[in-house]
């Protein structure tokens, strides 16, 4: 049973929600986070370039990128309007088990679709590293990534990202909050996703490449999209953030990734020389 002006709260959420096109390549969603055209949505919804953005009303425009936090796969984009409807940020850490909660999005073309489901945990994926998900039963398609998670109120508590375990995986809403007031460079120059992998008979965390910057420490080390990196120097990644915190290590040094291409059971190194234009791998 949903609870009274229900109806409301999901036609405010679906006017703060956007369609994201990206050279035809792509297709996801979008939260107008401030009315002067701050959207937030993953970065990987947002990895080709060539942004336009669909609002709600059937306006166009085109958009730039402000701000990556790619440990977190956020992004955030700017468009010229004003005035636009912005939905509230909820505070994630006040969200529990069997809470109702909305997703809204752009699944398989299906333009400001819903979905309703409740919480089913916030916390950690074993397989995903220790950072907190918010896990809740909402069914999510292609077209959904980058969608507002909102609580029965309409404040916006996650954004949706991936389904693993039959569950909807959404990013909390304090993590937006965190890349809104700060932004910060990636020395790598890579998109990556975090996935399970299975390699020499276990069970690991991934970060699969998913784009690479012209001329970026990455690309110039030969790595390709889709290698999964699975480590920093000898060490195998438990947690997201141990790729950035092994590049801030050894910002303006050479760092050894550890990482796996075709071959689930071979892994590779690659030595990536950050700030320089040598580097080798092997």
């Amino acid at each position: 049973m949903f609870p009274p002006g229900f109806g409301e709260v999901a036609e405010r959420l679906r006017r703060s929600t956007v369609h994201i096109s990206t050279r035809g390549q792509g297709h996801g969603s979008g939260i107008i986070v401030k009315s002067d055209g701050t959207i937030v949505t993953n970065a990987h919804v947002v990895r080709f370039g060539h942004l336009r953005v669909t609002l709600w009303d059937g306006r166009s425009f085109p958009a730039e990128i402000a701000a990556r936090d790619l440990r977190r796969d956020l992004a955030s984009l700017q468009i010229a309007a004003s005035g636009l409807p912005a939905a509230s940020l909820g505070d994630s850490n006040q969200l529990r088990p069997g809470a109702l909660v909305i997703a809204i999005g752009n699944p398989l073309g299906f333009i400001g679709a819903l979905t309703a489901g409740v919480v089913h945990a916030v916390g950690p994926r074993p397989e995903l590293g220790p950072r907190k998900w918010i896990q809740a039963s909402v069914r999510l398609a292609p077209g959904n990534s980058g969608g507002p998670l909102a609580d029965a109120s309409g404040n916006v508590v996650g954004v949706n990202t991936m389904v693993a375990g039959r569950l909807a995986l959404a990013v909390p809403s304090n993590e937006v909050a965190r890349l809104l007031r700060g932004r910060q460079a990636y020395p790598l120059g890579v998109t990556v996703r975090p996935i399970p992998v299975t390699s020499q008979g276990r069970e690991r965390l991934g970060l699969i490449v998913l784009e690479l910057a012209p001329d970026g420490a990455a690309s110039r080390a030969s790595l390709l999209p889709g290698d999964i990196l699975v480590g920093a120097e000898g060490g195998f990644f438990t947690a997201l953030e141990d790729l950035e915190d092994a590049l801030e290590a050894n910002s303006g040094r050479v760092v050894r990734l550890q990482f796996l291409r075709a071959d689930p059971n071979k892994l590779r190194t690659v030595s990536v020389q950050l700030g320089v234009s040598d580097s080798v791998a092997a």
